[in-house]
């Protein structure tokens, strides 16, 4: 859910919330006779009492169980399921649209971590109902499913209620990548009401590392299934909040936001911003020459150790909420990462009659719910995962028509608007020209000024004011805006 806590991340679960792709898909894809493939073709073929079973020919190692749980919005329909890759199980939540599920377009989100449920942007930020109060679920007026059906994964296993039969662990997003294609492919090839059918691949944090691979992996995997005789997706857009889809332009940016009066009054002491500052060009060096120029995993990692040590870890003697640079940490970084709320998620999701409804494997009734996995997050730290900008994966997206929307709440620190911003406007494409002469502007909600923006060519780029890393949490209103926008392709 949230973007990379350097060391911070191996005591504190990764982050909190929200490689290159192969060059060919690997799964042995085969033509499939009619005879032998038979669809659900509608998701109200499927009933609360027990799983379905979704698969295809063309992926023999991966299946869908999926059934209604309508526990959310009793104004839409609810479903809930596993992704069964062999002994691995990804488990997901699906809604309706509020508007019109027959012709609105569809939209998957993913939490970051890496190692953080989806659960949190369900029940915390834009999901149908939200769970703020020990009272549990109340309606949520700007979920994202007033005018789209939308997907929520916990991913990888190990994540919220994934899981895997013998320990399995996947450990790379390149890895994570195969499985989120071959679900996305049997769900819209089985339900046909479906296909062809516009759709948006979003995250948050680490989903700024996530989702350009995941949507590259969708796209690529196309070709394929064209040759399987089944239909393509309609990889409409990449959508991607407070992302750390470029890692190594953040490190000057966390100077800035706390010195530089870039969305609060400085908030570091003079001695350490100097501190930063002086140590920026050696953190620049030695990145560049052992993670960018070629890449040495010891010394990339003591690169990025140095830089963590010398710029990121003086902001935690602030006190303030690194997700919120307007507000204190509050409840301890440790126990709720200063968002104390999110211990009503977990309480309601351990809850067995919430398990029971959501059909959770009855394997996991022993363990407390978890946001984030720890084990997750390091397994990626010990790849290296994030070390590999996906910055490219957005240009060759771009190249081939996938519009593509960064949006930064401008209080956030972890994965903050400047340096989102930087990525973008130094991105190489056929659009930088157009797009990075274009100045910022205001758009507005309801005569209000929301935040900034530019766009040009299918990248837009946009800041939202008052909000964190979280935007549709601290701004519903905005952000559901925002997304009607973009989803109408409207220009903000």
């Amino acid at each position: 859910m949230f973007c990379a806590l350097g060391r911070l991340a191996a005591l504190f679960f990764s982050f909190f919330i929200g490689t290159a792709a192969s060059a060919s898909y690997q799964v042995p894809f085969a033509s499939y006779d009619d005879g032998l493939f038979t669809p659900f073709e509608h998701l109200d073929t499927l009933t609360h009492h027990e799983f379905s079973t979704l698969g295809h020919p063309a992926f023999p190692n991966h299946s869908v169980r999926i059934k209604k749980s309508n526990f959310c919005d009793g104004g839409v329909n609810a479903y809930t399921g596993y992704i069964d890759v062999e002994v691995r199980h990804l488990f997901f939540y699906f809604f309706e649209s509020r508007n019109d599920p027959t012709t609105d377009d569809v939209i998957m989100w993913i939490n970051g971590g890496p190692g953080c449920s989806s659960s949190t942007g369900l029940f915390m930020e834009l999901g149908p109902c939200r769970v703020l109060t020990p009272d549990g679920p109340t309606y949520n007026p700007y979920s994202w499913n007033e005018n789209a059906n939308v997907f929520f994964i916990d991913q990888p296993v190990g994540v919220g209620f994934s899981y895997a039969d013998y320990g399995e662990s996947v450990s790379t997003t390149d890895e994570a990548s195969r499985d989120i294609a071959a679900f996305i492919a049997i769900f819209f090839e089985n339900f046909s009401q479906f296909k062809g059918r516009a759709f948006h691949m979003a995250g948050e944090s680490y989903g700024g590392k996530y989702i350009p691979m995941f949507a590259a992996e969708v796209y690529d995997q196309n070709a394929a299934l064209v040759a399987a005789g089944m239909t393509p997706i309609n990889l409409g857009s990449i959508i991607i909040g407070n992302g750390v889809t470029d890692y190594y332009k953040l490190w000057p940016a966390y100077i800035d936001m706390v010195c530089a009066n870039a969305s609060t009054f400085p908030i570091a002491s003079v001695g350490a911003c100097v501190s930063m500052k002086e140590a920026l060009p050696r953190c620049h060096r030695w990145t560049q020459a052992s993670c960018i120029d070629s890449f040495d995993d010891i010394s990339c990692n003591a690169a990025r150790d140095f830089c963590y040590s010398a710029i990121e870890a003086p902001f935690y003697e602030t006190g303030r909420n690194p997700y919120d640079i307007s507000k204190d940490c509050e409840g301890g970084i440790g126990a709720t990462l200063c968002y104390p709320i999110t211990k009503h998620i977990t309480e309601y999701l351990d809850l067995p009659s919430v398990r029971t409804a959501l059909g959770v494997d009855p394997s996991l009734s022993t363990l407390n719910f978890t946001s984030c996995s720890n084990t997750v997050g390091s397994a990626f730290s010990a790849h290296s995962d994030k070390l590999h900008p996906t910055s490219e994966h957005v240009a060759q997206l771009l190249e081939r028509g996938v519009h593509t929307l960064i949006y930064a709440g401008v209080n956030d620190w972890k994965c903050n608007w400047l340096g989102n911003q930087r990525w973008t406007l130094d991105l190489e494409w056929t659009g930088h020209d157009a797009f990075s002469t274009q100045p910022l502007k205001e758009w507005e909600v309801d005569g209000e000024v929301a935040g900034r923006t530019r766009g040009a060519h299918g990248l837009t780029f946009a800041t939202i004011y008052g909000a964190g890393h979280m935007v549709p949490y601290d701004k519903p209103k905005e952000a559901l805006a925002m997304i009607q926008r973009w989803l109408s392709q409207e220009t903000l």
